[in-house]
């Protein structure tokens, strides 16, 4: 499948702010089932921009600015996938899998969670890829998906408790159950080739990998309730959403911001017509 992706992020500052910095994780790396074939970073004003990777390997931007009213970061490029069943291979690990069993504030299980992992943990015993695929169908049964009660900050157990939540918030739950049953587990972010428009996101999408003996990463989108496919395009990962955000960073002055964020996910070339994927996602911060 080859996918043409566009995804822009767009500050105000109201007034100017003084300066800022921000980090972005907006490009995606090539791997067996996932070949970038064009992808560039557009900054809309003057300002440094300095490329590395972090410490999970994935491609990192850190964009100096000096005072400014606006600001539009937009990534863009051709990404070509291949169907792997849902498993990862050929990409760099810079850490063992037992790394990602460590909890962090917005991956901890609470009582409620911890007491639905052992039940599904004793049922399914030594299957782990089967503890995993009916963990997944517990939490997209639990969960209804809704833009309005959860944000960056809220973590597995409060979005649980919600029983609402968006990718982001589903990716939590899955990881805080899958570390809390000794499942090394981690954050992916990225795009989604949707085509029914069921399931209705803002800006980027987000999934869990999980790691099971003998098979290796496994990709578990629990929004959809599906192992990954070839609709799906891996950008960052991270041991929760602050470790693999599209973009973090500080501003200096300046009053209210807003932002804006569009993404924009097509099927292009040969096969039939083209699919697409665009959405818009407006909030205000003060």
């Amino acid at each position: 499948m080859r996918l043409r992706i566009s995804h822009s992020t767009t500050y105000r500052y109201e007034p100017a702010a003084t300066g800022a910095i921000q980090i972005i994780r907006m490009t995606p790396g090539s791997h067996d089932g996932q070949y970038v074939a064009e992808w560039q970073i557009d900054v809309s004003t003057d300002s440094r921009l300095d490329m590395h990777e972090d410490a999970f390997g994935n491609v990192t931007h850190v964009i100096t600015h000096d005072a400014l009213e606006e600001l539009t970061i937009t990534a863009e490029g051709l990404v070509e996938t291949h169907d792997t069943g849902g498993v990862l291979k050929g990409a760099d690990e810079r850490f063992p899998p037992g790394f990602f069993l460590r909890q962090t504030p917005l991956t901890a299980a609470n009582a409620a969670m911890a007491t639905i992992v052992r039940d599904l943990r004793a049922e399914s015993e030594a299957d782990v890829l089967g503890f995993l695929h009916t963990l997944m169908t517990q939490i997209y049964e639990h969960m209804t998906f809704d833009e309005s009660p959860t944000h960056s900050g809220t973590s597995a157990a409060e979005a649980f408790g919600l029983r609402r939540g968006v990718c982001q918030d589903y990716a939590h739950i899955f990881i805080a159950c899958a570390r809390a049953g000794g499942i090394p587990a981690r954050f992916v972010s990225g795009h989604f080739l949707r085509s029914d428009g069921a399931v209705h996101q803002e800006a980027g999408h987000a999934w869990v990998e999980a790691y099971i003996p003998d098979l290796g990463w496994v990709g578990f989108d629990a929004a959809n309730c599906i192992c990954t496919t070839d609709a799906h395009v891996r950008v960052a990962l991270g041991l929760d959403y602050l470790g693999a955000a599209p973009v973090r960073g500080t501003r200096y002055g300046g009053g209210q911001e807003t932002l804006t964020v569009k993404v924009k996910v097509e099927q292009v070339g040969r096969g039939g017509p083209s699919q697409s994927q665009s959405q818009s996602q407006s909030q205000r911060q003060s």
